[in-house]
């Protein structure tokens, strides 16, 4: 008997926001808001795997995603990515009633980072 290999599905770790669809975008967009005002950590984790399966990405091992901080307020750098990635800048710390910080992707975070000031 002989057996049938299967293949390995591989994600990519990140995806560029822009590339999707305004519907995929709005879709990734209320996951994400679902996770940042996630009152437990079942509801955080389920909000942060419906995002990335709806962008095709890998789901990170911390379950934590983010969208470049760079989208809104820089270079316009919209790649969305694990949050745990060497080399990330934490440009915001999460709000009282958040879960999410604002972070820049590394290659952002290299070229030009906006680390928190106090």
């Amino acid at each position: 008997m002989t057996h049938a290999q299967i293949p390995q599905l591989t994600l990519p770790v990140a995806a560029n926001y822009r590339a999707f669809t305004s519907t995929v975008q709005d879709e990734f967009d209320r996951h994400v808001d679902d996770a940042d005002n996630a009152t437990n950590d079942a509801a955080y984790f389920v909000a942060m795997i419906r995002a990335a399966q709806t962008l095709g990405i890998a789901i990170p091992a911390g379950f934590d995603l983010a969208r470049c901080d760079c989208f809104n307020n820089g270079c316009g750098c919209d790649l969305v990515f694990d949050a745990h990635t060497d080399g990330v800048v934490v440009t915001a710390t999460n709000g009282p009633d958040s879960n999410l910080s604002q972070l820049q992707c590394s290659d952002c975070g290299h070229d030009h980072p906006r680390p928190i000031t106090d």
